[in-house]
């Protein structure tokens, strides 16, 4: 194995990060915060390397990304960020870096190369592969390179030899105290014109993992690699949580609004309920966060109120109580959702909910099933999801060994799974008139019963239907979307105070009612 000697100098570090869903889509927005780059950045300089980011907020074709990185100048790492559906573009943004920089290591990162290390080591240009946190992982590489010093066994790190064979070394343990971790650098990214910031809004994560065993998430995945996977999910404490949001809103007194990104906030009730409390005094900026039904009490849900929640996200992901139990296990009934979702609208939260359509073994009279729940629980707003077969997940395999992934399976596709029960027609026009159809069942289950009962089975017809020209109404919708896009995309970025008076006046709205 050839090692890079650096002769005493401190490494120069570029960190590249795909951060787009849609190729066809043009890239004029500010992009988005990685939380994760921010601190691998913040321990890289604080051992005194060199780090910049090469934030890709659209595809980039060959000439631009070679210009582009040209332009950043001369580096002697370079790490990609690799989640699934953005590997295959990454691999050619690897082959065109060799081209331009040929004497660079190549090291990639995140959930891909965490999941499957050896399909990411294996392709053409990859040096190295870092599984799991690597903040101090690659500060051990790079100071390594500094010194002149053999850098094969640094642990959480395969390499690949000259001959094509991998070197792999253990993951190193988990560190149980997040406070160790110096506050993320933000300045690594344009943050005042990150498009979260376009409407004064802080993209935060005071927490690490989740100790959650959900079939679809990588989360249980990522937990098995590390030796001491029982301290997987950790958070900072809540005075280190409350010194990097001061940090933050010092370096931004623009931000108006804190969207906490957390696997789940209220995973720890002892460190929540203190959290809370300080945040409602030091802090209290109206603020957002994601939280689980069967770990929620009404007095949670008060303090969250009082400490400013305006809105909360919970993943509902199937309202077919036997899929959410047999395939997802999230053993969470019906009646649970429904009462836990009471509690916000009694305090006058607004409600997120996160769906998943296209579920191995599901059908359309199961996904019908999961807008009828929505609709009972009223959800304010609902994001349907099309199911990803993640690798390394529990409902990859069982969605591999049912014959539902082709062989092909391309990252873009819009409905990943093949099923005879639950074709890709039916899927897309779940998920296009999701909210549609929760609108409406709400308008049915509050009308009287001789009124909303044969409302209701005529709604039934119009999603389950035999004969519905379902294929037009997705291109229909799609149009629509096109549409609806581009208008919000221009308030966002034109027009920001409007928009953001729009939406607290949506929310102000939403309290007069409770």
């Amino acid at each position: 194995m050839k090692f890079k000697d650096l002769k005493g100098r401190k490494a120069r570090m570029l960190l590249v990060y795909p951060d787009y869903t849609d190729r066809s889509v043009a890239g004029s927005g500010g992009g988005n915060y990685s939380e994760g780059l921010a601190s691998i950045s913040a321990v890289l300089k604080e051992g005194g390397h060199d780090c910049k980011l090469y934030h890709l907020k659209h595809y980039y074709d060959e000439n631009e990304y070679k210009e582009g990185l040209l332009a950043l100048g001369e580096f002697d790492v370079i790490g990609f960020s690799i989640r699934t559906t953005a590997f295959p573009d990454s691999q050619l943004y690897i082959k065109w870096t060799k081209e331009v920089c040929p004497d660079a290591f190549i090291i990639c990162g995140s959930y891909h190369a965490t999941l499957v290390p050896d399909e990411v080591l294996s392709a053409e240009g990859v040096d190295c592969v870092c599984i799991g946190d690597g903040e101090y992982a690659e500060l051990e590489l790079l100071d390594k390179m500094t010194a002149g010093e053999d850098y094969s066994a640094v642990e959480s790190l395969w390499f690949k030899d000259e001959d094509g064979s991998f070197i792999k070394n253990p993951v190193r343990p988990l560190f149980a105290d997040l406070d160790r971790i110096p506050i993320p650098d933000f300045d690594l990214f344009d943050y005042a014109n990150l498009e979260s910031m376009k409407v004064n809004t802080a993209i935060v994560v005071v927490s690490r993992g989740c100790f959650y065993n959900c079939t679809y998430c990588g989360n249980g995945n990522f937990r098995k690699v590390y030796p001491n996977k029982k301290i997987y999910a950790r958070f900072r404490s809540p005075e280190n949580a409350i010194l990097y949001l001061k940090t933050l809103l010092g370096k931004y007194p623009q931000i108006q609004f804190i969207n906490f990104r957390d696997a789940i906030f209220n995973m720890f009730p002892e460190w929540f309920d203190t959290f809370i409390e300080m945040y409602k005094k030091e802090i209290h900026l109206p603020c957002t966060g994601n939280i689980r039904f069967d770990i929620l009490k009404e007095d949670t849900v008060r303090k969250m109120k009082e400490a400013g929640f305006y809105t909360i996200d919970m993943g509902l992901e199937s309202g077919d109580q036997e899929m959410r139990f047999k395939y997802l296990k999230r053993y969470q009934t019906d009646e649970m959702i429904i009462n836990c979702s009471n509690w916000f609208h009694k305090y006058g939260i607004a409600q997120l909910t996160y769906n998943i359509i296209g579920l191995p073994f599901e059908d359309i009279h199961k996904a019908l099933k999961t807008i009828k729940l929505n609709a009972r629980i009223k959800s304010d707003r609902v994001i349907p999801n099309i199911f990803y077969p993640y690798p390394g997940t529990v409902l990859y395999d069982i969605s591999k060994e049912a014959g539902f992934i082709p062989d092909d399976l391309d990252a873009k596709r819009r409905v990943p799974l093949v099923q005879p029960q639950f074709p890709e027609v039916q899927v897309l026009y779940i998920e296009a008139y999701f909210m549609h159809f929760v609108k409406r069942y709400k308008w049915a289950f509050a009308m009287p019963r001789w009124l909303g009962k044969p409302y209701e089975k005529w709604l039934d017809h119009r999603v389950t239907g035999k004969f519905i020209p379902r294929k037009f109404y997705v291109w229909l919708h799609d149009r629509y979307t096109a549409v609806r896009n581009k208008l919000k995309d221009f308030l966002v970025h034109h027009l920001p105070k409007l928009y953001l008076k729009l939406r607290m006046l949506k929310h102000r709205k939403r309290e007069e009612k409770a």
